[in-house]
């Protein structure tokens, strides 16, 4: 599948991240950071397995469709009027610049990430560009973010997870916290996504910080 694009208003330079949706439970993180990231005026360069498709109409009543340009028809209806711009390449594109140090993007974050996706990783595999990617960003040395939604973890996960650590990946378990006082689900997934977009120095609002006080 070739790469398909959705046309935004982010400007030339926009900051490049690739994001990439696995199976795991949690499609709604993904989703709603994809949505964030738009907002800020990023440039998104989106990587979904098969699996991630099964889950999103599990969970969300999402029908992903199939190929690339499909997806990018989808996603620019649903996104519309959002500043950045989104594109959409298969899993076996082996020609997208995310394959490559030479056109590495910004940062890469996995969201969410299957126990499989990170033990691929973690042992350095590139079956499929989410694997290749995500490689390429640990030897670029560039921000790589894993959210794993499973629990618990066993060792062999734990093992895998201190392995990426140490070649300098960050592990941001999907954990919200409460301290907030969500009144929905949409604030529990803002709490995860808003920690995300933390990790990649993308300004938001989804929720207060810890110690503003509501009327700040």
């Amino acid at each position: 599948m070739s790469a398909a694009h959705v046309r935004g208003g982010s400007p030339a330079g926009a900051r490049r991240i690739a994001l990439a949706w696995t199976g795991a439970s949690g499609m709604a993180y993904g989703v709603r950071l994809l949505e964030c990231l738009l907002q800020a005026g990023c440039r998104v360069e989106l990587l979904v397995s098969q699996a991630a498709r099964i889950v999103a109409k599990q969970e969300l009543d999402l029908a992903l469709p199939g190929s690339a340009a499909e997806l990018a028809e989808y996603l620019h209806a649903r996104f519309a009027g959002h500043a950045g711009e989104v594109v959409v390449y298969g899993r076996e594109e082996w020609f997208a610049p995310v394959a490559s140090g030479s056109n590495a993007p910004s940062a890469m974050v996995i969201c969410p990430c299957t126990m499989g996706t990170l033990a691929a990783v973690a042992q350095g595999l590139a079956d499929n560009l989410i694997e290749r990617a995500a490689d390429v960003m640990l030897k670029e040395r560039r921000p790589l973010i894993l959210v794993p939604r499973e629990t618990p973890f066993s060792l062999i996960h734990l093992r895998n997870m201190t392995a990426l650590a140490q070649a300098g990946a960050t592990i941001l378990p999907a954990n919200p916290g409460f301290y907030h006082r969500p009144g929905s689900v949409e604030a529990v997934v803002d709490f995860v996504v808003a920690r995300v977009l933390d990790q990649l120095g993308v300004e938001h609002a989804l929720m207060r910080r810890w110690g503003e006080d509501a009327g700040e």
